[in-house]
C-alpha cells in the first residue's frame, strides 16, 4: 500500500526499543512516507535493544519546535522506559493528544499504549500492548486484548517485537485511510 507523500512523526525518548522504531520507520520509508523522529532530547536518542543499550537515532525536529499539526500519523514506539518517561513530559502528551483531537492515525506497540492512557484516548477502545498495561488499559476505560494486531477507530496498537511484520501492515493499511475516527474494530 503506497503512503506517497504522507508525513509521519515517531515520538521517543531515551530508552525507546530500537527493533520498535527501526522496523516501523523502515515499512513506512518503503511505502513512501516521510518520517521525523521528535524526541525531547536535542540531536540524538538512544535506544534499547532488547537487554542492553542500543545505538543512538538523530532527531530529525525537536519536541520543544514540533508542531503536530505539520504530520499526518503518528508512531509511538516501545520500550519500557521511553513511554514511561514520555508520559510525564506535558509537551509530549500535549503532542500525542493533539491527533485524536484531530482524528489523525496513531500507531502504538508494546508499551507505546501508555502514552495513550495519559493521553486519556483508550476509554471505550479496545487496544493491545505488551502484557504489563493490561490493568492500566482497563482504569483508563479500554478493553484490552491480547491479540497480534488491533485496529480500533483509528488506532492500531500491537502487543511485542515479534508482531512487527503484522503491525507495519496494518499501520500502513491505517494511514493511508488517513484521518478518520469511524469504522469498525479489527482484531487480527
Amino acid at each position: 500500500m503506497d503512503i506517497q507523500g504522507k508525513r509521519i512523526a515517531i515520538l521517543v525518548t531515551e530508552g525507546f526499543e530500537q527493533v520498535e522504531l527501526e522496523k516501523p520507520r523502515q515499512a513506512l520509508k518503503d511505502a513512501g512516507a516521510e518520517t521525523d523522529v521528535v524526541s525531547p532530547q536535542e540531536k540524538k536518542v538512544r535506544g534499547w535493544n532488547m537487554t542492553d543499550w542500543g545505538h543512538e537515532v538523530d532527531v530529525d525536529v525537536p519536541l520543544s519546535s514540533a508542531d503536530p499539526s505539520r504530520y499526518d500519523a503518528l508512531l509511538l514506539p516501545g520500550g519500557v522506559m521511553n513511554p514511561d518517561k514520555l508520559r510525564m513530559i506535558g509537551q509530549a502528551v500535549d503532542f500525542v493528544r493533539h491527533f485524536f483531537q484531530t482524528g489523525k492515525p496513531v500507531a502504538a506497540i508494546c508499551h507505546g499504549p501508555w502514552m495513550l492512557v495519559e493521553a486519556g484516548a483508550v476509554r471505550g477502545r479496545t487496544v493491545t500492548s505488551w502484557p504489563s498495561l493490561h490493568t492500566d488499559i482497563v482504569n483508563a476505560g479500554g478493553v484490552w486484548v491480547d491479540e497480534q494486531v488491533v485496529v480500533d477507530r483509528g488506532v492500531v496498537t500491537s502487543r511485542k517485537p515479534d508482531d512487527i511484520p503484522a503491525f507495519n501492515a496494518k499501520m500502513i493499511e491505517l494511514f493511508a485511510a488517513g484521518a478518520k475516527r469511524g469504522g469498525e474494530k479489527k482484531v487480527a
